[in-house]
């Protein structure tokens, strides 16, 4: 009996958005304050990118940016990676490696409903795992070292 855990399943929703325009520190401060990875970019209430701690890494430190200077909008990855709410979980880490990203945001009929991360994909499979093995019998075998 194949169990297909869906995206949806084990997404986050609520997201957390700044406009782009904004400075990055304002971004900065939300993930702080929210404890998330990630804020979507927005541009008039609607979402045209993502920032993360990975943009913030590579976009400004290097290049020792004034946070409180450079939009969000300038840092910003674009365009949005999605993935359907009723795809399976290999199919979004699929996404994920294909695109070389470490979240997508999850659309449900043209909507942006949440998000997914690889440590959700990796949670919803383990706990897939978990319940499955529980389900089956138990082994009366008892494996031991051969000397």
């Amino acid at each position: 009996m194949p169990i297909a855990v869906r995206v949806r399943d084990v997404m986050t929703e609520g997201l957390i958005s700044v406009e782009k325009t904004e400075p990055v520190i304002k971004a900065i401060n939300l993930m702080v304050e929210k404890d998330i990875g990630a804020v979507v970019v927005t541009e008039k209430g609607k979402p045209v990118g993502i920032l993360t701690e990975r943009d913030i890494m590579k976009k400004v430190c290097p290049k020792e940016l004034c946070t409180r200077k450079v939009s969000v909008g300038e840092i910003m990855s674009q365009p949005l990676i999605t993935v359907d709410a009723d795809a399976k979980l290999g199919e979004a880490a699929s996404l994920m490696i294909e695109k070389g990203v470490r979240r997508l945001l999850v659309a449900e009929k043209g909507k942006i409903v949440g998000i997914v991360t690889q440590r959700d994909l990796m949670r919803g499979t383990l706990d897939t795992f978990v319940a499955l093995s529980m389900m089956s019998p138990p082994t009366n075998t008892l494996i031991t070292k051969k000397s």
